[in-house]
């Protein structure tokens, strides 16, 4: 991987880091961490003063009335702790009083927000500053505004109509109907005002006073469930991460309620198979790929819920004998047209990563869901909220049945590998269910086939869902071919159409130099010195 004579095949070159690392989704957030870390701020200062950042910049993607999910590294302990600040399901909401099922947008689709509560939590076991320190540059950028870029633009653009349907939306995305254009300046004082008193009074200001009394006053006044209850009860959790090992490489992912599990079972699946002798995007490895993927994904359905509500079977699930059980389903010719549970033995996000000097890392990934969440902004906070109740099923026997005060399943979930007891690629995408197959591409492109984190995040992305696997048009044609030979129903997503805005940090396995990749296919940026 390393040879100076080795053909490099990336559009973008990989920065190269000594004393910090941070990838992002947007260029400003990624500068704001840099900064963070060279004025003497460790690993999660940098990393909640970019998350900040992003609510402003990239208010479609995360906000802060949406959740957060980490997998956190301190080099001090060799410890790794996973952290859920996703929220609960109002007290008030149930099956029975959504006659109609749950509504895509508005107040009704949103759970209670953990994403504030997260940073809190992360900064008082991790970091070395003040909230009101590292809100500084976000409450910077929403006050005097900044110059908006193409996504953003395109992105308040295409839900014109639905932004509109919301009278607080439209003031402040919209004007004369419009979306902002490219290189316009734009702000949101209404959240440098929020942040400002979340920067004074911290956790207590959200979930007990102003802001969550507008969040309830809002949500009760337009047809939601949220009250002042709901915020106060809620709780940010620190646990242990689920693992396996790849390959020589311990996985760690997400617990439920995230459904990171399926990407830990995906590799338990396919470490039976040659995939590096059968070559990088050959029609065997993908179709292996895809199988594995359609087995995983039945059994988090069948089996993963809100684990203060469900006994998960985590040890059953992500245990080798199960995937080795589950891998000898896969028909090698022929593709399924639906995988069923196994038998157990007795849409939009904004993901980032961040290293320090220190070895401490961060993998960070923070969403409202959809993009712009529930669709509406709470009057007098500039803030969105998310639609993530949207994540439960009304189906009674499933474990993800919705349930007052419970957890939906999260699409959301962060990564990291360990090596040698250290973090040896700390890496993450958002794009809903497609997170855990991309992540799949990933670790299998670096591990299996032995290229750069930078041309495994440049290649040609598959993805499945219902019957369908899209295929970026940079897949070979002869492994297209085969796919469709073996019975996938493929279809284009363009040159570089597919899900996924990967951020990354690999660690050079000789020197421990911080090897820095990002997405071309989102505007962000690593950066690093």
């Amino acid at each position: 991987m390393y040879a100076p004579d080795r053909p490099y095949n990336a559009r973008r070159g990989m920065v190269m880091a000594e004393n910090g690392a941070v990838a992002t989704a947007h260029p400003l957030a990624t500068a704001t961490g840099l900064q963070t870390l060279q004025d003497g701020g460790n690993f999660m200062d940098a990393a909640i003063a970019t998350a900040a950042v992003l609510n402003v910049v990239e208010p479609y993607n995360s906000n802060l009335g949406g959740d957060v999910f980490m997998i956190v590294y301190d080099a001090k302990t060799g410890h790794s702790t996973a952290l859920n600040g996703s929220g609960n399901a109002a007290m008030a909401v149930s099956p029975e009083v959504l006659p109609e099922g749950i509504p895509d947008r508005g107040m009704a689709a949103a759970t209670v927000p953990g994403q504030v509560d997260g940073w809190i939590t992360a900064l008082e076991h991790w970091g070395t500053r003040s909230l009101e320190q590292l809100l500084g540059p976000a409450i910077a950028y929403a006050e005097d505004g900044f110059y908006v870029n193409f996504n953003l633009s395109h992105s308040i653009h295409g839900s014109r109509e639905m932004l509109g349907g919301f009278p607080t939306s439209k003031a402040l995305f919209l004007t004369n109907g419009k979306a902002p254009g490219p290189g316009e300046r734009w702000c949101n004082r209404d959240m440098a005002k929020t942040m400002r008193m979340l920067a004074k009074g911290g956790r207590e200001s959200f979930y007990q006073g102003e802001i969550a009394e507008a969040i309830a006053f809002f949500a009760q006044n337009n047809g939601g469930f949220l009250s002042v209850e709901d915020m106060a009860n809620h709780q940010t959790q620190l646990i242990e991460p689920i693992r396996t090992t790849y390959r020589g490489h311990e996985v760690l992912g997400q617990p439920p309620a995230s459904q990171g599990l399926i990407m830990l079972e995906e590799l338990n699946i396919l470490e039976g198979f040659p995939i590096s002798e059968w070559g990088h995007l050959s029609a065997d490895s993908l179709h292996h790929s895809i199988e594995a993927k359609k087995l995983a994904f039945a059994d988090r359905i069948a089996y993963i819920g809100d684990p203060n509500s469900t006994d998960n079977p985590l040890d059953a699930l992500l245990s080798k004998d199960f995937a080795n059980t589950r891998a000898k389903e896969i028909d090698p010719e022929k593709a399924s047209s639906s995988a069923k549970a196994g038998e157990l033995p007795n849409h939009d996000t904004t993901y980032f990563c961040v290293m320090d000097g220190e070895g401490n890392a961060v993998s960070f990934i923070q969403s409202i869901f959809a993009e712009f969440g529930a669709g509406c902004v709470v009057e007098g906070t500039g803030m969105l909220m998310n639609n993530r109740m949207n994540g439960f099923y009304l189906d009674p026997d499933s474990p993800n049945v919705l349930a007052p005060g419970k957890k939906p399943i999260h699409t959301l979930n962060a990564y990291m590998l360990i090596k040698d007891g250290k973090p040896s690629l700390v890496c993450g995408t958002p794009g809903g269910d497609v997170q855990v197959q991309t992540n799949l591409q990933i670790i299998e492109a670096v591990v299996d086939h032995g290229i750069t984190l930078q041309e495994a995040i440049e290649a040609p992305r598959w993805n499945h869902g219902g019957d369908i696997v899209a295929l970026e048009d940079r897949v070979p044609d002869d492994t297209v071919a085969e796919l469709e030979r073996r019975g996938h129903r493929a279809k284009s997503s363009g040159a570089w159409g597919g899900s996924g805005h990967v951020q990354g940090v690999m660690i050079h396995s000789d020197n421990g130099a911080m090897m820095i990749g990002s997405d071309p296919r989102c505007d962000g940026c690593g950066l690093g010195w």
